[in-house]
């Protein structure tokens, strides 16, 4: 038999505020524990400033900005995707390894998706 999960019956301001604790305790362990994410933090320290800065328009801001926060989204993912697979075994699998490797595939696309949006945007 499944075990649900105690909070989820939670409803209206205690669900949101479970929620908000749990988003902020996931942003913590990343910072924590994955060098990846940290980095990609400080890439965004650098570049949300610059696109508020940057000379285009509102809506094109909002698009750098946007691809920024994306690769920090699909990092979070990756990161849980690999938790997850460690969690059920630490030992070399081959489904394990294209668990992860499609994760950092993933992760590489967002950082793609970033550079060929801020190019042409700032180049045209």
């Amino acid at each position: 038999m499944e075990q649900e999960s105690p909070f989820k019956g939670r409803t209206g301001l205690r669900r949101l505020i479970n929620a908000l604790r749990y988003s902020l305790e996931g942003m913590l362990s990343a910072l924590r524990h994955e060098e990846a994410f940290r980095q990609e933090v400080v890439l965004a320290a650098v570049l949300v400033p610059a696109a508020v800065l940057a000379p285009v328009t509102a809506l094109a801001k909002a698009l750098m900005i946007a691809c920024v926060l994306l690769v920090l989204v699909v990092e979070l993912l990756n990161s849980a995707l690999e938790a997850a697979v460690d969690r059920i075994s630490l030992e070399n699998h081959a489904l394990a390894k294209r668990a992860k490797d499609l994760g950092s595939a993933a992760v590489f696309l967002s950082l793609v998706n970033l550079a060929v949006v801020w190019t042409i945007v700032l180049f045209g």
